[in-house]
């Protein structure tokens, strides 16, 4: 046992004297040249999908006749299957046919889906026919729906290929093994969400090989700690697991890490007499041994787990200024002033679009800089402190929501809607408030998430790092739907009423965001709780460092 481990550690040790830099072409990295397509590409994108959630809910409660209730159930299914869609984009991406591909499709599907759609609204027999002032409407034929419905199927589709690609495919464009490559990924993450170029930019590209699937290596893992589950850990794992490192590897290696106590994980790489090694040092069997390197891989995924589920909680704050701010926008007075000009309902979203847009460059250039002289810190804080300031900001978009409903439903009343009901003579602008609290809360959750993503995953695995986050939003846009639908029914015969009918007068919408806000403090506290326990990958936690240091400050005895 002890000659095969020996064996292992000087193969592994002549492992990495190979120099491979000769084997490696010379990437040509463009870094900035290349963003504006990129992000450019991305841009159409959200405009494409995220952009018109607030109009295609309008859309189709004014032109398809549909129920509030229905309209936003719908509108959550759909926003959630577009980030669910990332997850099979990733994995194509990283496994067959690599970002540039997968970004290229995914736009040309994006484009179709917005076609189809505007069709349904061109063509007078795609949809419904118009209610006028009758309170009972006509809803749509089976085929009008399956035509609709097919425009959003090709929007998921397109939102599958861009979305996990599109930061990656950015941040690839970048050298990382320099200063100036280093700053320029960390500004491109707030970049990325301050703005049909892509095909534009294709000469210039760097364009990632994909390498097989990465998923395969955490499969691995699984498979063969459970098949060693009883052997017993040896007392100094950090030297004696099966360490090799492949020639041409393309991740970080990564220090040995206790912090997951029951060492299940690190099983896979206890080397038995059983196991046989190759010449080069590597394993004969991947599926019956595996590194040190692929556990802790594994653990990085694992300690991202709970910090992602955190964020489906914060993001149903944000999901309602989708939604229930656009039909609280239906019943606010929207004329402009003096004017007979009536801002849409939809467009209220602009201004949630609008505060990040402008906090994004102010922090970048600005506080940044700030944070960066007090702290000195890279990027000023730490990612989770500001993922957290964004779960914080997002409470106090639950609770000036819920204030600014309570206000609404009692101003007198501007007119009747005979679908809607009552307008409240509240002007729409006092909405502006709540969205611009949900465009700061994205400017500090939404970027750092997708920042901590990217970093703390395996570099083989930055697509299914992009689709993470988004899979993250489709959780919360399900789960958001799932609850509209529980405190509809539930509040259906209580003595308060329903609280989400189609007419908010007749509601307590208010109730709804204050226990949307009562669920953001729960989560708050959880994941305060998370980012005190989390490790960043590649920092060895500080139990383990002692360890290794009072076995370096032992004397033999004499």
């Amino acid at each position: 046992m002890s000659e095969r481990n020996s064996f292992s550690q000087e193969t592994m040790e002549k492992n990495e004297k190979i120099d491979t830099a000769a084997d490696e072409p010379e990437v040509n990295y463009r870094g900035l040249k290349a963003m504006p397509y990129i992000i450019g590409n991305e841009t159409f994108e959200k405009l494409g999908a995220i952009g018109t959630l607030s109009n295609l809910l309008v859309y189709i409660t004014v032109v398809f006749n549909m129920k509030s209730i229905t309209a936003t159930t719908l509108i959550n299914v759909f926003n959630g299957t577009t980030n669910l869609a990332t997850l099979p984009g990733a994995y194509l991406s990283d496994t067959y046919f690599g970002r540039y591909k997968t970004l290229g499709f995914g736009s040309v599907a994006s484009f179709m889906g917005l076609l189809v759609i505007a069709l349904t609204a061109a063509i007078p027999s795609m949809h419904p026919p118009e209610c006028g002032k009758e309170s009972t409407c006509v809803g749509a034929t089976a085929w009008q729906m399956a035509f609709l419905l097919t425009g959003f199927g090709l929007l998921v589709i397109g939102a599958g290929g861009i979305r996990p690609c599109n930061l990656a495919f950015g941040a690839d464009q970048f050298n990382p093994k320099t200063q100036s490559g280093k700053r320029g990924i960390d500004s491109f993450f707030n970049w990325y969400f301050f703005t049909l170029m892509f095909f534009v930019g294709t000469n210039i590209y760097v364009k990632v090989i994909p390498t097989g699937s990465p998923m395969t290596s955490v499969s691995q893992v699984i498979v063969v700690a459970v098949k060693k589950r009883r052997l017993k850990l040896p007392e100094q794992p950090w030297l004696s697991l099966f360490s090799y490192i492949f020639p041409n590897f393309t991740n970080s290696k990564l220090p040995y890490t206790d912090q997951f106590r029951i060492g299940f994980l690190d099983k896979a790489a206890i080397l038995t007499p059983e196991d046989r090694i190759n010449q080069d040092g590597s394993a004969a069997n991947p599926w019956r041994l595996c590194s040190m390197q692929q556990v802790e891989e594994v653990k990085c995924l694992m300690r991202v787990i709970p910090i992602w589920a955190s964020a489906i909680i914060y993001h149903c704050a944000i999901v309602q200024q989708h939604t229930y701010a656009v039909f609280q926008a239906l019943q606010s007075n929207r004329y402009l002033g003096n004017t007979n000009f009536q801002i849409p309902a939809a467009s209220y979203s602009v201004f949630s679009m609008l505060s990040l847009t402008i906090w994004v460059p102010i922090y970048d250039r600005l506080v940044v800089p700030f944070l960066r002289r007090i702290t000195g810190k890279e990027a000023g804080i730490t990612i989770l402190q500001r993922i957290g300031i964004g779960v914080f900001l997002s409470i106090l978009t639950s609770l000036v929501s819920g204030l600014v409903e309570e206000w609404r439903r009692t101003k007198p009343l501007l007119g009747i809607d005979p679908r809607r009901g009552g307008i409240s003579t509240m002007s729409g602008l006092w909405l502006i408030p709540q969205l611009s609290l949900a465009g700061l809360a994205e400017a500090f959750t939404a970027i750092g998430q997708v920042e901590f993503y990217y970093k703390q995953f395996p570099e083989n695995m930055r697509s299914i790092a992009g689709s993470f986050f988004f899979c993250g939003l489709a959780a919360s846009s399900y789960l958001s739907g799932f609850l509209v639908s529980v405190v509809h029914r539930t509040t259906a015969g209580t003595a308060t009423g329903n609280w989400l009918p189609d007419d908010l007068n007749k509601g307590r919408l208010d109730y709804f965001y204050y226990v949307v806000a009562a669920l953001g403090v729960m989560n708050f506290v959880y994941y305060l709780v998370c980012a005190k326990w989390y490790t960043y990958k590649g920092s060895a936690n500080t139990s383990l460092d002692s360890k290794m240091v009072e076995m370096k400050s032992e004397k033999p005895a004499v």
